[in-house]
């Protein structure tokens, strides 16, 4: 199976972001958990690992609720040694 190259951290923001924007009108008590959620069962580790590695760099461009759901997510989650 031919290597794929991780995407763009540009990507990855625009993405969680638009979830983030999703769960918004649901007040920041339940979008927060519910982006969290979100990605945890739909980003593959690759996914995961890159927007981490972006959100210990700072994590330019996300939005508050997006940042924290972020956080949260990375404190419970362990992700497979990267290939």
């Amino acid at each position: 199976m031919p290597r794929r190259l991780p995407m763009s951290p540009d990507r990855l923001i625009y993405m969680a972001n638009q979830i983030g924007k999703f769960f918004q009108s649901q007040g920041h008590d339940k979008a927060v958990p519910g982006i969290a959620e979100h990605i945890k069962k739909f980003w593959d580790p690759r996914m995961k690992r890159a927007i981490f590695v972006h959100l210990d760099a700072g994590g330019v461009g996300l939005e508050p609720n997006v940042r924290e759901a972020l956080t949260s997510l990375k404190q419970t989650t362990t992700l497979p040694a990267a290939p």
